[in-house]
């Protein structure tokens, strides 16, 4: 079983559903066996243009199989909902490999 990260770059519109999302999401994403890795506004650009978003959260989860529970979820379902809503929101999703295959301590991707 190998680890995903979760990225989501979130460009907010309206403020309105930030509270109960921060204070409740990150329980469901545990419940998952997810762990925030970062929930930060604090971005820099080092190179190239710079991601017109507002924050972005780095998750990480034990499983593809674990992520899936959590963003198909009936319980986050409104929580994703009004995100949508009061966002502009990218989620990519990436595992723990090296697609070079040079690394040793990741097992090589494709």
């Amino acid at each position: 079983m190998m680890a995903v990260f979760l990225i989501a770059n979130v460009k907010v519109t309206d403020e309105s559903w930030i509270p109960e999302y921060a204070a409740k999401v990150h329980d469901m994403v545990a419940k998952h066996g997810g762990r925030y890795l970062s929930r930060s506004a604090n971005i820099r650009t080092i190179e190239g243009e710079a991601p017109d978003t507002t924050l972005i959260a780095l998750i990480q989860f034990p499983s593809m199989e674990a992520l899936d529970g959590f963003v198909h979820d009936p319980a986050y379902a409104p929580f994703a909902k009004s995100r949508q809503d009061g966002s502009v929101s990218q989620f990519y999703v990436i595992d723990d490999t090296d697609v070079a295959g040079s690394i040793p301590y990741l097992q090589a991707g494709r």
